[in-house]
């Protein structure tokens, strides 16, 4: 099976060097807007499409890191240092010597396809005359692009080493986009003898209709007759569809027609020349219900001939797929971080563990960790009162876990340097529950708070007695035969929320009030 084993960008989008090792199965991009997920899809694609027109398309100016043209434009302005762009994807192609050599920029032997983009040495002298004008812009327009191989030899989109495909849900919709989908699916179903075959015997379908169905018209026609058109614009290739029933994909919803082209896509490739390699999904969750999209992790988990690289913002398909094959990106930084480390009954936890946002929590830098519904509801407002901050501002993620699970996330967050504080009951026995239980896992990054007094065992009666008070005045009435704090502890969530509602002002309790300042600290 052919694969990319490594992607190196260099000045290509947000990127001034980045390089990625990539599994031969499935690799799950990660992260929050802005990240590069949707770039490094895009320099994939581009690369193995290996067409200067969709480059143009989308433009050089868009895809040239705009940090290496602002510097160049700050400093001298000498044709010698206008910044170069590449994209190399390394390939497992051990046995294709049309791809082996070092025409890359590590100058090594080794098999790949390189795209590069770089002023166009034939134009250096005018190049050079406009650097020199006073008020000069960037030389976009005079950049060439080239795609070749590692052995040095040109190719193009009409002799490809590896075939792909891109399946990009913001644009499922579109017409452009469906053709193009169908056109590719139908070349990789197909072999060029049958769609030889078939174009033929499509425009003898259409011969035949000219002859029989338009004869009449036609023979009452005087100087000009009525046909079928045969150009590029009308043929089988842009005729076909794909039907559920008796439905054409083109007429449904974007929901079953993000998740029919996914589908079709990841089927098992049939012994033929043109099956698909790669796989490229942008943000397959987009437009999906919950019942779809398990079905569509289903799929992907099954797709095991062929390499996925899949662009996601979803906690399921994140989780549900492994995080070990997680690749994090960071908006703030151009360098990755996996979790191929994870111990593997940590990874098969999040796998069958309920959706508890893991994902928010990987991409937060701050996290609070608390055990159930009750610490949430109220966490919000017992933070700002203790520091002055909202969670927003200070950049801070609440999580509520059960308590078994702490030790999950503290594991990840180990692997990924994130600042937590879990926040726990002590059970009356704060030694052992807050800290023998934890102790391999704590860190400076990570740390557990509890309550010191073995008496104030649980969060509500923590807050009972640090507010005794306001809590008497809310719930004397509701509260029958039971006095207060035992009606808190068996109504823990109803109690959180008529104490966030409350306008009297809350005492914090003080293993909080020190997770709080700890954390942004």
């Amino acid at each position: 099976m052919k694969c990319i084993e490594k992607i190196k960008l260099h000045n290509f989008r947000r990127f001034p060097d980045l390089e990625i090792e990539l599994r031969p199965d499935l690799n799950i991009l990660v992260g929050e807007n802005e990240s590069g997920k949707s770039s490094i899809l895009q320099g994939i694609n581009l690369v193995l499409s290996a067409s200067i027109s969709q480059v143009e398309n989308v433009g050089v100016e868009r895809l040239l890191n705009s940090s290496a043209v602002e510097e160049f434009m700050n400093g001298q302005r000498d044709y010698s240092d206008l910044p170069v762009m590449f994209v190399e994807l390394y390939l497992n192609q051990d046995d294709e010597f049309r791809v082996s050599g070092k025409n890359n920029s590590g100058n090594r032997e080794c098999h790949g396809l390189r795209m590069e983009c770089k002023p166009d040495p034939d134009l250096s002298e005018t190049i050079s005359e406009l650097l020199a004008q006073e008020h000069c812009v960037f030389p976009f327009d005079y950049y060439q692009i080239s795609f070749t191989t590692f052995a040095g030899e040109a190719f193009n989109r009409h002799r490809q080493f590896v075939n792909h495909l891109l399946i990009d849900t913001s644009l499922v919709s579109t017409d452009y986009a469906t053709r193009d989908y169908i056109a590719r699916m139908y070349q990789s179903a197909s072999t060029a003898t049958e769609r030889n075959l078939h174009q033929y015997e499509y425009r003898k379908v259409k011969e035949g209709y000219k002859a029989s169905v338009l004869k009449d018209i036609n023979e009452k026609a005087d100087t000009y007759k009525f046909g079928l058109r045969t150009d590029s614009k009308s043929n089988l290739a842009t005729d076909l569809t794909l039907m559920s029933g008796n439905v054409g994909i083109e007429s449904m919803g974007k929901g079953i027609q993000c998740f029919i082209k996914t589908s079709f896509a990841l089927r098992k490739a049939d012994a033929g020349q043109r099956a698909l390699d790669v796989v490229l999904l942008e943000e397959p969750e987009n437009h999906l219900s919950h019942v779809r999209m398990r079905q569509l992790i289903s799929e992907i988990d099954e797709a095991t001939d062929k390499q996925l690289i899949v662009a996601t913002h979803s906690n399921m398909i994140a989780a549900r797929l492994d995080l070990r094959k997680v690749i994090l990106l960071h908006a703030s930084s151009t360098k990755t971080a996996k979790l191929s480390d994870l111990s593997e009954e940590t990874a098969k936890f999040f796998i069958k563990a309920p959706n508890q946002g893991v994902l928010d929590f990987i991409l937060s830098s701050k996290s609070i960790l608390v055990e159930g519904g009750a610490e949430y509801i109220l966490l919000e407002r017992l933070f700002e009162a203790s520091t002055g901050h909202s969670l927003e501002s200070a950049s801070v993620h609440v999580l509520s876990v059960d308590g078994l699970s702490f030790k999950r996330y503290m594991e990840l967050a180990g692997i990924l340097g994130n600042k937590t504080a879990v926040l726990r009951d002590n059970d009356e026995d704060i030694e052992n529950n807050c800290g023998t239980r934890y102790e391999s896992h704590v860190s400076d990054t990570i740390k557990v708070f509890a309550d010191a007094d073995n008496a104030r065992s649980t969060f509500e009666i923590c807050i009972y007695q640090d507010n005794r008070s306001i809590c008497d005045a809310l719930f004397q009435s509701a509260r029958r035969t039971l006095d207060v704090q035992d009606y808190m502890l068996g109504n823990k969530t109803d109690a959180a929320f008529a104490l966030l509602n409350t306008e009297e002002e809350l005492q914090v309790p003080e293993y909080i009030r020190n997770a709080s300042a700890w954390l942004i600290g």
